[in-house]
């Protein structure tokens, strides 16, 4: 019965040790090692795991679970170089450690130590504190660097074209609600722009477009921290019938009609460049809803 139980909950384990293995990512390149320990006790957990699975449908004694175990852990030697990595003090100063450097940090050091060795690294970290400060309090394009800028956030737009007339989408949820605009959405990491694009378009309007092609970039610094870079995406044919979803209803619209009353103010400006086929780069600085400034580039 306890094999059963251990069996039943196992996988739990072993995610929760996966997601701390996606939350190592975040601090990489000092993260590399602790990273590969986890995949490595992952590995060998998920032994164990199939060595519980086979003693329960072939009816063995439960107690072949402690040498199974055994074996396990016997199969940790040769990587024990790898896997026992994790200290709870600084290996030069034995101050306690952080949960986060715990798990985290190869190196096991204190933010003290590690500043100590890597200066330069904290004369960086200040000044892109201060790029984005900078960014932050900008009122005008011409006051950013665009050339180092960097986005909290990337996502997309698409367009779908039928003759005379292109779709939009009320939207109901999220960023931008309230505005007609294009099916879009945050790319995710796994993705590419352009497969964002056609799996957003789907959630959204229930419509599939097998392919897409980019027009324009747009990039967007809002006043309260915000950073987008969009991009934005023609698409001319597609199956199915448009459909209201819980993110957005959609609608055709005349190409000579367009509502841009109820659109974001910067839509005006960049998409007759785009349906002129005239690839571009637009800058905007946006207070809330309210365009502050903007820069076109054809390029």
């Amino acid at each position: 019965m306890i094999l059963e139980t251990i069996a039943e909950k196992y996988l739990w384990f072993l995610v929760a040790i996966l997601g701390v293995n996606l939350y190592q990512r975040k601090f990489a390149p000092r993260s590399f090692k602790k990273r590969t320990a986890t995949l490595i006790i992952a590995t060998l957990a998920m032994v164990w795991q199939i060595f519980i699975v086979i003693i329960i449908s072939r009816g063995w004694p439960h107690w072949f679970a402690v040498p199974a175990l055994a074996l396990t852990v016997a199969l940790v030697i040769p990587f024990r170089q790898r896997v026992l990595l994790f200290r709870t003090t600084c290996s030069r100063c034995s101050a306690k450690l952080t949960p986060s450097a715990i798990i985290n940090y190869d190196d096991n050091l204190c933010d003290a130590c590690w500043a100590e060795d890597h200066p330069e690294e904290q004369v960086v970290e200040e000044v892109e504190e201060d790029t984005e400060l900078a960014d932050v309090a900008a009122r005008s394009v011409d006051e950013i660097d665009w050339d180092s800028w960097e986005p909290t956030e990337t996502a997309v737009l698409c367009y779908l074209f039928e003759e005379d007339k292109v779709l939009l989408i009320d939207k109901k949820t999220g960023f931008g609600k309230g505005k007609v605009t294009a099916p879009g959405g945050h790319v995710e990491d796994y993705e590419t722009a352009s497969e964002a694009a056609i799996r957003e378009f789907k959630e959204e309007t229930e419509v599939d477009i097998p392919t897409v092609e980019l027009k324009g970039t747009l990039e967007f610094q809002f006043t309260d921290g915000m950073a987008m870079r969009g991009y934005v995406f023609f698409a001319y044919s597609y199956s199915g019938e448009p459909a209201e979803t819980e993110e957005a209803r959609p609608f055709w619209s005349p190409v000579t009609d367009l509502p841009y009353d109820k659109m974001w103010a910067d839509d005006r400006l960049w998409l007759p460049m785009a349906m002129e086929n005239r690839p571009f780069i637009a800058r905007f600085i946006f207070d809330g809803d309210d365009m502050l400034s903007h820069q076109l580039i054809e390029s």
